[in-house]
């Protein structure tokens, strides 16, 4: 079994209210050469909890940081513009959020939760909200 230090919480950035699927988000990151999705869990527009890649083997979302981390993305994260991250999660995606971390914490007790944008040399806004400071508390 991985050691996991961190469950990182990503957005998709894709544009607010704009659905998206596993198969979709699989068929992206396939096309650049990757094996397979990247994250490890997706959260539909619905607040549906949706299994990516097996948590047994590393996602590809944190680079240099895989080998130790949970990827989980919710869809959305990028005003309908698409100029400005914006934290486009709605009631839906809040509470599922929630539920499959504090699920993923009782897992992998000694996690922490960050942010994609929480690590070094990420120049990202990736999830377009500060995850370290929402989920301080778990």
């Amino acid at each position: 079994m991985r050691k996991i230090t961190h469950l990182v919480v990503h957005c998709t950035a894709t544009p607010e209210g704009r659905a998206q699927t596993v198969a979709d988000i699989r068929k992206w990151h396939k096309a650049k050469g990757w094996s397979d999705i990247g994250y490890h869990w997706v959260v539909l527009l619905d607040g549906t909890i949706a299994p990516g890649r097996p948590e047994a083997i590393p996602g590809a979302h944190v680079a240099g940081h895989n080998a130790t981390t949970i990827g989980v993305v919710y869809v959305g994260g990028i005003d309908k513009v698409m100029f400005t991250p914006k934290d486009t999660r709605n009631a839906a995606q809040k509470k599922s959020l929630l539920l499959l971390l504090a699920r993923l914490k009782v897992k992998y007790p000694g996690a922490q939760i960050l942010g994609h944008r929480d690590f070094p040399k990420v120049a990202k806004a990736c999830p377009s909200f500060d995850a370290r400071k929402e989920y301080a508390g778990m």
